[in-house]
């Protein structure tokens, strides 16, 4: 009875986005204790949020092109960035993900001995045809235009035969409940496979990524040894990942 009408409440919020408490008690004939008993389990899906006097849905968000990403955010982006890079260690095998945070990695380790990337996006492959200290692996498959970057079974096949010290992962957003998420089902293989293959495991996300969620599921937010960000994240993100024995790492 209460698990089915916790399932109709969180439906009537998704459809109206936004609703006041005295909206859903009127509604579902509840009272404001039996409410919010059910809310401490509504909250829990990480895109229905607590406003004053009520709850609103935030909306999923969808793939956009890389160059509106590259766009938005830039300046928290190269700082993110820079903290990432300072990670990499003479020779380092290391995991770039497609994104355009991540993409900016490639500036900062310029200077580093012997270090080799793995990546399958465009873009960070242009970066680092200059530097002859970085030695370029690319991943095969499909070319999307809109994240310029191979996508397809077989970049996950190849990356399976490769150990990874470090990878630098993008989002499209993040959260307890959803984890690491993404707007590409095309590459969510080989993003999978990258965590998996890696020693340790950064997440690049800038603060508009906190508690968002997009399509797919790549990862628990458990495997992230660090989230790198400009942001202090909601306490509850921090705890989450300081408890499951990762780091939160700040840009400046």
């Amino acid at each position: 009875m209460r698990s089915k009408r916790i399932e109709e409440i969180k439906a009537y919020i998704y459809d109206n986005k936004t609703v006041t408490l005295d909206q859903i008690c009127e509604r579902f004939k509840v009272s404001k204790s039996t409410l919010r008993r059910d809310l401490d389990e509504i909250l829990m899906e990480s895109d229905i949020k607590k406003i004053y006097g009520g709850v609103t849905a935030i909306p999923k968000r969808e793939l956009t092109s890389f160059e509106e990403r590259n766009i938005s955010n830039s300046a928290a982006k190269e700082q993110i960035a820079a903290a990432a890079a300072e990670l990499v260690e003479d020779g380092d095998i290391v995991f770039i993900d497609s994104g355009t945070t991540t993409l900016h990695i490639v500036d900062y380790i310029r200077d580093k001995k012997k270090i080799t990337i793995l990546t399958n996006n465009v873009e960070i492959i242009l970066r680092a045809i200059p530097y002859d200290n970085i030695n370029i692996i690319s991943l095969s498959g499909t070319l999307n235009r809109k994240t310029l970057s191979f996508t397809g079974t077989s970049s996950a096949q190849v990356l399976q035969n490769y150990n990874i010290s470090k990878a630098f992962m993008a989002t499209t957003g993040f959260s307890i409940a959803n984890g690491v998420t993404n707007s590409s089902p095309s590459e969510s293989d080989i993003k999978r496979m990258a965590v998996k293959r890696s020693q340790q495991v950064y997440l690049l996300a800038d603060s508009s990524k906190f508690g968002a969620v997009s399509l797919i599921t790549y990862c628990d937010l458990s495997q992230v040894n660090a989230l790198i960000t400009e942001a202090e994240p909601p306490k509850e993100i921090r705890s989450f990942i300081t408890g499951s024995g990762g780091r939160i790492l700040l840009a400046k």
